[in-house]
């Protein structure tokens, strides 16, 4: 309980450096006036606060937080401690959808969408949202009706082969100009989520990520097997299908609005479990929410580091903290 809490306490520990630190220095006493609506004699440090870091801070939090649940739930109820997030091909087919907006909006419009500003966004967001619940609508149908958790895997890999093909047909179709805007969208940002979206996005996470905690029975059940939990009475084709519905729901709001973030959800479930030292789910999913939203605000922070005038990809950053803990994995499993 005492760790639960210092994590907790860290998360506005981290906030804080994160709206105080950056291209532009914006002293502590100043922030947190800002934020009690105190005013500042800097209009420009307002606008940076209210505009710009607040929100971005904010995304990083739900985010980091939904991401690491996702691939919890995932890792555990497929008994694979290198599952993630993006096991399903849900978040390719996130990307795919995004493709379709941005490529054949460019070849058949002239213009892509991700010049007309928030309308553009939404779009792409929407575009997201539609692309992975469709693969999540297919995998939940499947997992109702096969036994096998290999299977779901097998068929999670090719969803996520077919969406990179077509991805592949699409680039080749369309101008470097639509190219660049879609890479620049599978970069990952925290950043991307402004204005009215913010209210969503957080609000979204704010109810999901506590829901997804009332199946830690059912986690700690199937942690024993599905045919011993079967015979404790779960209904292990219902459990499996709440529990997958629950982490691509996720994962599909969490592509959507900060585009495809890498290795978070692998990593942090496992920094949990070290922390931790317990497999109780009870325990095991707040810690794993508190650690996710405390290692992405880590992230979005090392990725704006003073002196530099821009951002550096959010992926480039979580890949370098989340390749070595896959490794460590690998090589302690052998």
């Amino acid at each position: 309980m005492n760790k639960l809490i210092l994590l907790f306490l860290l998360i506005p520990v981290f906030a804080l450096l994160n709206l105080v630190i950056g291209s532009v220095a914006i002293p502590l006493p100043d922030v947190i006036n800002i934020l009690l609506g105190r005013g500042c004699d800097s209009e420009v440090f307002t606008n940076i606060i209210l505009h710009t870091r607040l929100p971005q801070t904010l995304t990083a939090i739900a985010c980091g937080a939904g991401l690491a649940m996702a691939g919890l739930e995932m890792q555990t109820v497929f008994h694979n401690p290198l599952a993630g997030p993006s096991v399903l091909g849900i978040s390719s087919a996130a990307s795919l959808g995004v493709a379709f907006m941005v490529l054949l909006g460019g070849a058949f419009g002239g213009r892509a969408l991700t010049h007309f500003g928030l309308v553009g966004n939404t779009a792409l967001t929407v575009a997201a949202i539609i692309g992975a619940l469709c693969a999540m609508a297919l995998i939940v149908w499947l997992s109702r009706r096969v036994e096998g958790r290999a299977t779901l895997l097998i068929v999670g890999v090719l969803i996520g082969y077919i969406a990179t093909a077509i991805i592949g047909v699409l680039k080749y179709f369309s101008s470097e100009e639509d190219i660049r805007a879609y890479v620049i969208w599978g970069l990952g940002s925290f950043a991307r989520v402004t204005g009215g979206q913010i209210y969503v996005f957080v609000g979204l996470m704010a109810v999901l990520c506590p829901l997804s905690l009332l199946l830690s029975k059912s986690l700690n059940t199937l942690l024993l097997g599905e045919r011993y939990a079967a015979n404790l009475g779960l209904n292990v084709r219902r459990s499996r299908s709440l529990i997958i519905c629950s982490a691509g729901v996720l994962t599909a709001i969490c592509t959507a609005y900060c585009g495809p973030i890498m290795f978070l959800g692998l990593a942090v479930p496992h920094i949990a479990r070290g922390l931790f030292s317990t497999a109780d789910h009870r325990t095991l999913m707040p810690a794993t929410l508190l650690c996710g939203a405390s290692l992405a605000l880590i992230c979005n922070l090392i990725a704006r580091l003073p002196g530099m005038e821009g951002a550096l990809p959010i992926n480039s950053v979580t890949a370098l903290i989340g390749a070595p803990v896959a490794i460590a994995i690998l090589l302690r499993r052998s």
